[in-house]
């Protein structure tokens, strides 16, 4: 029979890093051509994805309401183009086997919850406009799914562990031990997320422009075609 139990929750951030060449110098690079510089587990994980409306019928008025109106981050004190809300949780319970204490089952949970921005005047633009900002749509849509999806490896990888834990003398040093482990594993997902916040802002721009030629491309082969 479970002796205890002991609950956990824990509140992360990931977001798209600010952007770092203006959509005016994206829409000129498209232009002109140029690049620019026996127990048992539940792993319990949802997801939603949630919009905020950006106004601005040019380069420069998206690039300023990219800035004013985007998700704030704590961490950085800055406002940002997307954002994914992350919470661990979930349940731990202890049974007692031969005088020691043990887990008896593992329920971790994650919530993910992607925020994403929507131009609103997307359907009046301009070809050439209309296609940087869906470049750059896609590339923060991506980037905070992958957020979400080191998320789910890291939440897995905690239940995993936890359920891996040998048994104790007492139930205080097992829940001791839960405490230990759930800390550990939310700090290596920290700094894997820190990580590929750190290589995509490195690559941002030579990503943009591959982005971009490849999308227009794409349309000149489709206009061929018809």
């Amino acid at each position: 029979m479970p002796q205890a139990s002991t609950k956990f929750n824990r509140r992360v951030c990931a977001s798209m890093p600010r952007l770092h060449i203006p959509l005016r110098a994206a829409l000129i690079a498209l232009l002109v051509g140029l690049p620019i510089g026996k127990a048992s587990g539940e792993t319990l994980i949802s997801k939603r994805i949630s919009y905020f409306s950006i106004g601005g019928r040019t380069a420069a008025e998206l690039d300023q309401a990219l800035s004013s109106s985007g998700p704030m981050m704590k961490s950085t004190g800055t406002r940002h183009p997307g954002a994914t809300r992350i919470k661990f949780g979930g349940t731990v319970t202890y049974v007692t086997r031969d005088d020691r204490c043990a887990v008896g089952s593992a329920k971790v949970t994650l919530s993910t919850r992607i925020i994403l921005p929507r131009w609103k005047y997307r359907r009046q633009a301009g070809r050439d406009l209309a296609l940087v900002w869906d470049t750059l749509a896609s590339d923060i849509k991506r980037h905070e799914e992958r957020h979400a999806e080191i998320a789910r490896i890291h939440a897995r990888k905690m239940e995993k562990a936890l359920l891996s834990l040998k048994p104790e003398d007492s139930c205080e040093r097992i829940q001791a031990r839960v405490a230990e482990v759930s800390a550990e594993e939310v700090e290596r997902h920290d700094k894997d997320q820190a990580r590929f916040d750190r290589t995509e802002a490195a690559n941002f721009d030579r990503r943009m422009i591959r982005l971009l030629q490849y999308r227009l491309e794409t349309l000149k082969k489709n206009a061929k075609a018809r």
